[in-house]
């Protein structure tokens, strides 16, 4: 009987983890998106350390570094709804397939689920996704502008990639 209400628990543990990540990751990449798409010009730049970090309003209508930004709407529109969608659900699946004390790996998937959500609202309501967090060396280099959701994407998939190193392929039983 304790076996059973502690596995209980833990698989409380595992999906309140994920709530709870999405959540807190959901809030606060809306509401930082929000802040500069209500606060800021597209296009407009303010400097947070001179020669290093900026806040810029960039509208991303492509993925990660601007992929497939100049594709044909009539692609990426759909494109753009349809993968993280399909995205969304290998991630859910993979995570309830997911023993009770994998916690580190429910935690790098809920970043990841949650990143994933807060770039399609993006898509959903703007058509685009907002960037703003702008890392550059003086004007010799330039880092593509991110956001929020997808630092959690890079995290999460980071993490993923440590934990997966160096160990073999699982076999999928059903």
């Amino acid at each position: 009987m304790t076996k059973i209400s502690w596995s209980s628990e833990l698989k409380k543990k595992k999906y309140l983890l994920l709530l709870a990540i999405s959540v807190v990751i959901l809030v606060v990449d809306q509401w930082t998106k929000n802040m500069v798409h209500n606060n800021f010009h597209w296009g407009e730049s303010r400097a947070i350390i001179q020669n290093f970090f900026s806040l810029t309003y960039v509208r991303n209508t492509g993925a990660a570094f601007g992929f497939l930004n100049k594709a044909p709407v009539a692609f990426r529109e759909p494109f753009f709804i349809i993968v993280p969608l399909v995205a969304m659900s290998v991630i859910l699946i993979i995570f309830i397939r997911l023993k009770e004390e994998q916690q580190l790996m429910a935690s790098a998937l809920s970043l990841v689920l949650a990143g994933a959500i807060g770039n399609l609202i993006d898509r959903l309501r703007f058509g685009f996704v907002i960037d703003f967090l702008d890392f550059h060396w003086k004007e010799v280099y330039h880092w593509p502008a991110f956001n929020v959701a997808d630092t959690c994407i890079v995290v999460g998939v980071c993490v993923l990639f440590i934990l997966s190193w160096g160990k073999p392929p699982e076999t999928i039983s059903n």
